[in-house]
């Protein structure tokens, strides 16, 4: 209804009085008319010396991270916004410096082409696996900063899953704090990790060039019927291709949601459940089995009071401390998104519970909530991810998010629930690395052997439940630098990042 494009006037001027001046000079300034070749070879020298100074500062001085996180943006997370804050050239030509895939320490292409052996089809136990991403969805309010009870709890229904006899659930451990959505979505599909490609990549998707193994993979060779849905941009983080390299048959985006249902300007998560449901009943009418993967995007930021129009009141936030009203507004934004997610959580455990197929529902967040400058929501509260890493309690605290795997009554008697659910040696409410959450759906549902990638991360897994950074979380749930690693865990380690830079380089998929 009101859209407003400001016009920078200063700039403008700068601009045309700049473009006005090389065009004076393009027509006064002659080259020597005695000398031609001399003429022609000053400005080929000229073009190489332009074009050298231009790599070398592109390599250093644009490439210098330092440098690029010094420079205060309102939301250093919010990478259009960096863009439109610092401007499009030096942005454009940090980030292009960032996509670069580092060459592990002792990498033998031989050797890793040796791991991908003994991959087989058709060892699992057929249940429909639907996986939701949901926008920064987090348990936050669970803290004690807040004054919520079970009367007036956001979130009834991740609490009551947690309680379900068929349910598993835990802490996500997601590459990134307050952003990086699709950094997550390659952990949980890939095996591999974001943080582990370079020291300097900020998004894995922008690395992805090739077919890689995925969960669609492995399930499509098993007769799956594999799709993903997103309701946002299809060119955004390149998902248009890096999905289709991924190996899902179906993708759709918001500009094929004809029907989509807003909330502000976000396309609503009761609208993504039941297209899910939608999309999972045309698949059990074909007599497919359905792999689906969802990413939301609702509960995206900017926390505003007017994210969903002017005249929307939202229920304030209820918090046991003291907080500034700007700090509240924030809150009471992001906790209203978060119970609709929780509400889409609810709604496909109800629709999923009440089908008489096997159905298994996983469900997580991408990254916390984005809740302020410089962590203003997490300080005011008082909350330890208010704090840098190194001084926090618990040095994961700002990248874990809550998941949750559940089955109906029919996919518990089809897994034997009971015993896989043991099998698995997660500990209850225990952090999970985002990269082993897809080995640890293939491993519930019996597939173990299908794959020599996701039976090493299974077996890594065990290990280290956690590998995040500079950080582990052994299975007895000992948090250490990686530094501090036993030599059997260091050795799996590299092995992780070495078979990790084969399939980005190497490894050729003909399906």
């Amino acid at each position: 209804d009101d859209y407003r494009l400001p016009s920078p006037v200063g700039a403008i001027a700068v601009v045309i009085t700049f473009a006005l001046a090389l065009i004076l000079l393009g027509v006064f300034v002659k080259p020597h008319e005695g000398r031609p070749r001399r003429a022609a070879a000053a400005r080929i020298l000229g073009t190489l010396a332009g074009a050298a100074a231009f790599f070398a500062l592109t390599v250093t001085v644009y490439a210098d991270t330092a440098l690029y996180d010094s420079f205060r943006t309102s939301n250093p997370y919010y990478i259009p916004g960096v863009f439109n804050e610092l401007g499009f050239p030096y942005c454009f030509c940090h980030q292009f410096t960032t996509f670069s895939i580092d060459r592990p320490d002792g990498f033998s292409r031989a050797e890793a082409e040796a791991w991908e052996t003994g991959d087989a089809q058709g060892l699992g136990k057929n249940v429909h696996v639907i996986m939701v991403m949901d926008e920064a969805f987090s348990d936050l309010t669970d803290d004690p900063a807040f004054a919520y009870t079970e009367e007036n709890d956001p979130l009834p229904n991740l609490h009551a899953l947690r309680a379900d006899a068929h349910a598993i659930s835990g802490r996500l451990v997601a590459p990134g704090f307050a952003g990086g959505t699709a950094n997550t979505e390659f952990d949980v599909l890939t095996g591999m990790q974001t943080n582990a490609i370079s020291k300097t990549t900020t998004s894995a998707m922008r690395t992805v060039n090739r077919k890689l193994d995925s969960l669609f993979r492995v399930f499509r060779r098993d007769g799956y019927r594999t799709s993903f849905f997103h309701p946002g941009d299809d060119w955004f983080y390149n998902r248009e291709n890096v999905y289709r390299w991924l190996g899902a048959e179906t993708t759709v985006f918001a500009d094929e949601m004809a029907d989509a249902e807003y909330k502000g300007r976000w396309v609503t998560d009761a609208y993504m459940a039941r297209r899910i449901e939608r999309e999972f009943e045309e698949a059990a009418q074909a007599g497919q089995f359905l792999f689906h993967f969802t990413t939301t995007i609702q509960n995206h930021m900017s926390y505003t009071a007017d994210k969903y129009g002017a005249n929307y009141v939202f229920p304030p936030a209820e918090t046991a401390v003291e907080v500034p009203d700007e700090v509240r507004t924030i809150l009471s934004v992001y906790i209203e998104g978060a119970r609709d997610a929780d509400a889409m959580l609810g709604g496909l455990r109800d629709y999923f519970a009440g089908r008489s197929e096997p159905v298994m529902l996983v469900f997580w967040g991408d990254h916390l909530p984005y809740l302020g400058d410089n962590r203003l929501a997490y300080r005011a509260l008082g909350m330890d991810a208010g704090r840098p890493d190194e001084e926090a309690e618990n040095p994961l605290v700002s990248y874990e998010v809550p998941y949750v795997i559940w089955v109906n009554d029919a996919a518990a008697e089809t897994l034997d629930w009971e015993n896989a659910a043991a099998a698995l040696g997660l500990r209850e409410g225990g952090p999970l690395s985002a990269a082993f959450l897809g080995s640890a759906v293939l491993e519930l549902t019996g597939r173990r052997g299908e794959s020599a990638w996701f039976d090493f991360l299974m077996d890594l897994r065990r290990n280290a439940p956690v590998v995040h950074k500079q950080y582990l979380t052994l299975a007895d749930g000992e948090t250490r630098t990686r530094d501090a690693a036993d030599e059997d865990t260091a050795a799996a380690l590299a092995k992780w990042s070495r078979w990790s830079y084969y399939k980005l380089r190497y490894k050729s998929i003909s399906d």
